[in-house]
């Protein structure tokens, strides 16, 4: 039933709680995998109350990578994706939850390693799902990256990505959205390589692509600001972090309404969402039957 276009609806993107970076970033070490992440956990259980309280609720709440601050292999790993789940665990059960695999959580080279650990602790680290007629398809973005210990697997979700793009054309979905950690690029199409972006040919080859099959928006994380543009028709939305902060965003969440024609999205504070809720111009969007 989830194929079939029933109206408006919204859902929730955060990025990068990233358990353990904000002491690191202020001590100016962000290689030891961070000792200390109680800020972050309050941070996490404020985005979890502000999204519990809103009404209608969320189709679901997607976390689109940097989950914890660790790298593999690193020593606090373990605990910190433990105070993670705890907080996360708390989330209204009817809202589900949507996890990205971002660099830290597979490091910047993943292996076939660290791709099944992640994927035992927080499911696949690429999937596809349908919600009222659209389609979401969850990217590893890091095989786009540095896939250069795993060849095989970025050629495994290549082909994976080509079949269900082509299924999403038979099916004619309302909408396509993509999710993934690290954004094809920041501001625009042709900017230089940088560590926030994809490399330009990779990034020219996947745009394409997500232009031929009508792909709206993408969905990213990874540079702890807000940021974006478009390419063609496809939007590139980047959205900043509920941990730490790198630019003068506030910690926050943004909150995506899906309509028939277009995807409007709104960035809030995490103290604007807890206290507020969402704008009234969204709301009434989602009251149109359409």
């Amino acid at each position: 039933e989830e194929y079939e276009w029933k109206g408006p609806f919204y859902f929730i993107q955060g990025a990068d709680p990233q358990f353990g970076l904000m002491k690191d970033w202020a001590t100016g070490d962000c290689n030891n995998g961070g000792d200390e992440w109680g800020e972050e956990i309050k941070l996490t259980e404020q985005a979890v109350q502000a999204i519990n309280k809103l009404n209608p609720k969320p189709k679901f709440f997607v976390l689109c990578g940097d989950l914890i601050h660790g790298m593999p292999g690193t020593q606090w790993r373990k605990d910190q994706e433990q105070d993670l789940k705890k907080v996360l665990q708390n989330t209204d059960q009817d809202i589900p939850l949507v996890f990205v695999s971002g660099n830290h959580d597979i490091g910047n080279t993943p292996t076939r390693e660290t791709i099944d650990d992640y994927c035992k602790n927080w499911g696949d680290d690429y999937f596809s799902f349908w919600v009222g007629g659209v389609l979401f398809l969850v990217l590893n973005s890091q095989l786009y990256f540095d896939s250069s210990k795993c060849p095989d697997l970025r050629q495994a979700q290549d082909m994976w990505l080509n079949g269900q793009l082509a299924a999403a054309e038979k099916r004619k979905c309302q909408h396509v959205i993509v999710f993934q950690h690290i954004p094809l690029f920041l501001r625009t199409p042709e900017e230089e390589n940088d560590y926030f972006n994809l490399e330009k040919s990779v990034r020219q080859e996947i745009m394409e692509k997500f232009h031929k099959a009508g792909v709206k928006a993408v969905f990213s994380g990874h540079y702890h600001r807000n940021a974006g543009g478009s390419y063609r028709g496809l939007e590139m939305v980047v959205s900043s972090a509920i941990g730490c902060q790198l630019g003068e965003d506030d910690h926050g969440l943004r909150v995506v309404v899906v309509t028939a024609e277009k995807i409007v999205h709104r960035y809030y504070s995490l103290n604007e969402l807890s206290s507020q809720g969402i704008d009234k111009d969204l709301v009434d969007m989602l009251a149109k039957q359409n």
